[in-house]
Formats: C-alpha cells, structure tokens, sequence
C-alpha cells in the first residue's frame, strides 16, 4: 500500500485566541499574545477480537532443585509447549472511537494492564489476535500517535511542572511549531489541566517533598496530551487519589476525549459518580471478557441474567463483585441458586457469567466490528510515519541540559567534595613529602600511586554502574514513545556525568600532587593529571557498560563489585609474575595500563637512588618494583586507555539498546 508523506495529510485546524500570559520559569521568559493554531487529533476507530496473550511460566518450584527438574520435564514431555507458557488474556473482543471513553474493570490481576499495553504496542510477541486502528495493524508509525499514562508517575523528581512540559513540547511538538507556539501550547495544557498553581513546583518524591499525587497525576497526562495523540491509555489514572480528585481527573478525560480522542483508562473501583462518566465498559474476570457495551446498560444486562443486587450498591463494586465470584448481596438466578454457599461457588458463577458473555454479548459485537469500517483517508492517513521533529543536535541540547539539572544535586554534593578533599588530605598527610632515595621508600611510593589508581577507579565505576538501573523506567517510557533518539540520551548521560569524573580528580589532584613531592614539572604534573583522568573515564565507561548490561540496581553492583576486585588483582601492584595460562586477564585491565602509565610519567629509567648504600647508586629500571615495566619505554599506554574509553562506550550503548529495546514496562 502506499505511504504518502504526512505533510500531505491535512488534519483541520481549529484556531484558539489565547490570552497573554507570564510564564515565569528560571531564565524568566516573556511570552507575548500569539495565536496558536492547534490542530485537530488524528481520530482512530479502535477494534480488538479474540486477543490472547501468553507468558512463560517461572518454574521457580524446579529451578533449585535440578533433579525434581528433570523427573517433571520428562513426566510433562507430551505437554511441555502448553505447561511452559500461562494464559493472561483470553479472547477479548471491543471497539471503540473517537469521543468515547472505555473503561477496563476487574479484579488485581485480571488482565487489565496487560491488555492496555498490547492495545498501546508496548507487548507484541506472544500475542494473538486482531487489533487494528482504523482498519490498519499496528505498526511502528503509531507510536507517536498513542499516548500511555503508566500507573506510576514515570517524572523527573528534580524538574518543576513547567520544565517537565516544555521538555516534552520541544521534543515532541511538530518543527512548524515555533519556540513562542510551544510554549503557549503548554500554557494551554497547564491551564486546562488546572497546574497553574503548582507549575513552578518541583514534581518531587519519595526523597523531597513536591506536588501532590492528583497534580502528579495531571502532570503525567499532560505529559502526553502535549502532542494531542490520537489514542490515549491510562493505568489506573486514579489510584491513589481521593473522591474529589479522581472526580476532577474524569472529567479532564472527558474533556479531552470530546476533542476527537479515543481512551482507554483500566479503573479498579470507581465511585458511582465516575462510572456514569465512562461510554463504554469492559468487565474481565481472570483474564475472559464476561461484558462488553455501554456502561449504562451494564446493570440492565445482569439484571436480564437475574443477578440482582440486594442491597443498595454502588454499580462498579456491584460488577466487581459478579467478576470475582463474591455473591453474598447479590440474588442469583435459578440455576445458580443451588450451589450458593459451597466451595466451587465463585468458580461456577465465573463460568456462567463467560457462557453467557460468548452467547449473548460476544457474537453481536464480532456482527457489529466486522460492519463497521473506518473512512479510507482515515485508514492511509494512520500508516504515515513523522519523521523525528528536531535533528539529532536541537534534541542533544534540550536532553543535555535535561539530564544536567536533574543530575546536578548529585555532582556538586557537598559529600562528594568533602570526600574528594578529605581523601587528598589524608594522603598527602600520610606521604607528606615522600622520597625516593631508598627502596622502601620507592615501594611506599609506587603504592601510593596504585591506591590513587584504585580510588578513581572504585569512585567512576560505582558513580556510573546506577545511572541506567535508576533511569530505566524513564528511559523505557521516553523509548517507548519515540521522543528522541537512544544515541541522543546516551551522549547527554555520558557528557554530563563526565563533569563529575573530570572536577573531582583535578581538584584531588591539585590537592595532592605538591603534598607528598611528586616530580615537580609543569609538564609532570600535567601528564600525571591527565593518565588519571584516562583512569577515570575509563572507569566510567566500564561501569555504564555493567549498568546496561544489566540494568539492574542489585545485580549491576554485584557485577562492578566483582570486576574491580579482578581488575584491583591483575593490576600489576599485587602480583607482578602472572603464570601464563592467567597472563590474558591482565590485558583486559584499563588499572593495569593506568598503573602503568603513572609509572612512567614519574620515573625514568636512569633516575638514580640508593646512593648512600654500600654497593653505591642504582638506576630506578634495576629495582624489584620495575621488572614488567620499562620506564623509558613510551607512552603507548595512553592509546590503549583510549581505544578502551570508546570500545567499553560503545559496548555499552548497543547493550543499552537491545535491553531497552526488549523491556516490556
């Protein structure tokens, strides 16, 4: 089919005069009255039948015990394909469209989320079924046209409400747009979503105080009603609020679905109230659908089943009630009635209730999907792809400057720097002005140098093994909806961190250096400073890469924890005569090459010592300490350091990516 260019698809313009307004952010911008032209969302015709989904059962019972595996897998040979993967979804069948919002009900664990993400694109192996928009499958064309609303407000803790939105604006808004046009669009959000009294707030969080969860909430929906996306999802958008809140955010939603959008919002128990604010309802229990159609006719349609509540009742626990099987205020019909009060009365009701979803409900509903057909320039306009809205520099700089503020309570800690200080005092204390006269005196000194090496080294692993495992459910979401490019965050994250990694040693440096009476050489002091610096971006780039490998906060501490110790061992200090068959560990060491490096910017081969001996002077390359290194033999050391800084980058960054890539948050 072919693929016309999106600017060929004109959607209808609706112009919006917009007051003049202040917005006062840090660098105190004024914006003058415009007129901001905002465009109508695509409308998309949502059409789900017979979706199932399946994941692999965790044998955790088998996983320990290796024997009770083996006598399991071979008892389960003719049914291993259907034992190893278990049913969330089980034949789900609905449709809805523009202006109309779908409620998704059910017990925890019902299946709800998980239909959410497979509707939104953000599951699709182990998926069956048909879901098309506008008559069209899904493909990756729509990921900018979805808006997902995650139950955890997935925000930066360090950004206000305001930078959070213009961050999304300029990133995600049409290159049309002009930087006055995006930010009115944000003052218009910000406005209709009722932030004006926290919108110079910081969002906030388990560990600072912020705006409240409602205000959390509304932040994370105009998150992604900035770009005015077609399909808004939302998990649970009012868990966690109270009557009043939640009753405000419905009508927010219901707001924004007059406006041509479709949504679809899982409710776990909404108040009466709110339930007659949903168009369409969709009841699952245990993963089946038992009713489907309009929220309003939802009690009429147990009604003509005979279930009845019997005390007064609010509609939403009246069907949550139905869906898990707890009948104690609920009438039922004769054919039920018999088995109230045994063991298997939830289950049989549950069966009754699919029996006659799929005989009454489902068979009109697959009449009425297969009728109904979405407008031809509706299914060519959903298939058109939006190039990314900036290049890759505009979206570096905004990231960039992202990523600094919300990183930079970290790098100035006054903790870090009392450390950094404190550590070069110390040392420099305890080697005040070391000489190199006399071989034990050489040893103190080389293991000075050694523990400088292992100090940057344990600081720059640890300082960025986290940064992936703690941004990940960040990244993911912003991934997910195509903001900016992987290559873009990853840049900014290394950049930035950088300033960490290159302020504190210098200042370490700086402190140390003249204290314990190193070389005292313009040219000395400088080669030593960078060979630490090499160590320590080094360092940085090989704990990114454990961090992506794993993406996890325990498993990629464990890992770093254990790396440093191979790499501490093999560094060249500890053990200098490697046997052979363990001699390729050490090549692998970026604190070998360090170590070695140090060396040779501090000592020459021909340098004198033990001049008061008995047996008269030796040059340094004659002592114990030097026998695996040549001290006046070039700094090659400085290319490998390099070629590693890029190598363990861009190991990094493509492990980065296939994690990021597979994650299903």
């Amino acid at each position: 089919m072919e693929i016309r260019r999106e600017d060929e698809i004109q959607d209808i313009p609706s112009p919006m005069q917009l007051p003049t307004k202040n917005i006062h952010t840090e660098v105190n911008i004024q914006i003058e009255t415009c007129d901001a032209n905002r465009s109508s969302p695509l409308p998309i015709f949502l059409k789900f039948e017979d979706v199932e989904y399946k994941v692999k059962n965790k044998q955790g019972s088998t996983k320990n015990n290796p024997l009770k595996a083996v006598i399991s897998r071979v008892g389960s040979q003719g049914r291993m394909d259907q034992d190893s993967y278990k049913k969330i979804l089980k034949g789900i069948t609905g449709r809805v469209g523009p202006g109309e919002i779908l409620a998704l009900m059910g017990a925890s664990g019902s299946g709800k989320t998980t239909l959410l993400k497979v509707i939104g694109g953000r599951l699709l192996e182990n998926v069956k079924g048909n879901i098309t928009y506008n008559d069209i499958s899904y493909t990756t064309a729509l990921k900018r046209r979805i808006g997902f609303v995650t139950q955890d407000d997935v925000l930066f803790p360090q950004l206000t409400v305001e930078e959070t939105l213009l961050v999304s604006a300029f990133l995600r808004l049409p290159n049309s747009m002009n930087r006055q046009q995006k930010y009115e669009r944000v003052n218009m959000i910000v406005k209709e979503l009722g932030l004006e009294r926290c919108r110079n707030t910081k969002i906030g969080g388990n560990f600072g105080k912020g705006i409240s969860g409602g205000e959390r909430k509304r932040t994370s929906i105009g998150y992604e009603v900035l770009i005015d996306p077609s399909l808004l999802l939302l998990d649970e958008p009012t868990s966690g609020l109270d009557s009043n809140s939640a009753n405000k955010l419905l009508l927010v939603l219901k707001g924004l679905a007059k406006a041509g959008r479709t949504i679809i919002t899982t409710i776990h128990q909404p108040s009466s109230r709110m339930f007659h604010m949903f168009d369409k309802l969709l009841l699952i229990s245990e993963g089946y659908p038992v009713y489907y159609g309009k929220a309003k006719e939802s009690m009429e349609y147990f009604s003509s089943l005979r279930f009845t509540p019997q005390i007064s009742m609010n509609p939403a626990e009246f069907l949550l009630d139905l869906a898990t099987g707890q009948v104690g205020d609920i009438s039922l019909p004769d054919d039920l009635s018999a088995s109230r009060g045994s063991l298997d009365t939830g289950k049989s009701i549950i069966k009754y209730l699919q029996v006659k979803y799929k005989t009454q409900l489902e068979v009109q509903e697959r009449t009425k999907n297969e009728a109904a057909k979405a407008p031809e320039h509706l299914q060519q306009a959903v298939q058109v792809g939006k190039d990314w809205t900036i290049s890759w520099w505009e979206q570096f700089r905004i990231v960039a400057k992202r990523t600094f503020k919300e990183r930079s309570k970290d790098y100035f800690d006054k903790l870090r720097l009392l450390q950094a200080v404190g550590v070069a005092l110390l040392l420099g204390l305890l080697w005040w002005k070391s000489k190199i006269d006399t071989e034990p005196q050489l040893r103190d000194q080389i293991g000075l140098l050694f523990y400088i090496c292992i100090f940057w080294t344990s600081s720059s692993i640890f300082g960025a093994v986290y940064v992936f495992p703690f941004e990940k459910l960040y990244l993911v979401k912003e991934q997910k909806a195509d903001m900016y490019r992987l290559s873009v965050y990853y840049v900014s994250s290394t950049l930035c961190d950088m300033i960490a990694h290159v302020l504190y040693p210098t200042l370490f440096m700086l402190i140390l250096y003249f204290m314990v009476d190193f070389k005292r050489t313009v040219s000395c002091f400088l080669l030593t400073l960078f060979a630490i610096l090499l160590v320590a971006v080094t360092s940085q780039g090989a704990g990114e890469l454990f961090g992506a490998a794993v993406l996890s906060i325990r498993r990629a501490g464990m890992v770093a924890s254990l790396i440093l110790m191979l790499f501490l061992l093999t560094g060249g200090y500890y053990v200098q005569h490697i046997p052979k068959f363990m001699r390729w560990m050490k090549y692998l060491s970026f604190m070998y090459y360090g170590f070695r490096l140090l060396l040779k910017v501090q000592y020459s081969g021909d340098q004198l010592y033990e001049c008061q001996s008995t047996q008269g002077c030796k040059t340094l390359q004659s002592s114990a300490s030097f026998d695996t290194v040549s001290l006046n033999g070039g700094l090659q050391e400085v290319w490998i350091l390099l070629v590693m800084i890029l190598a363990y980058r861009l190991c990094a960054y493509f492990c980065l990516y296939k994690r990021i890539s597979q994650s299903n948050i």
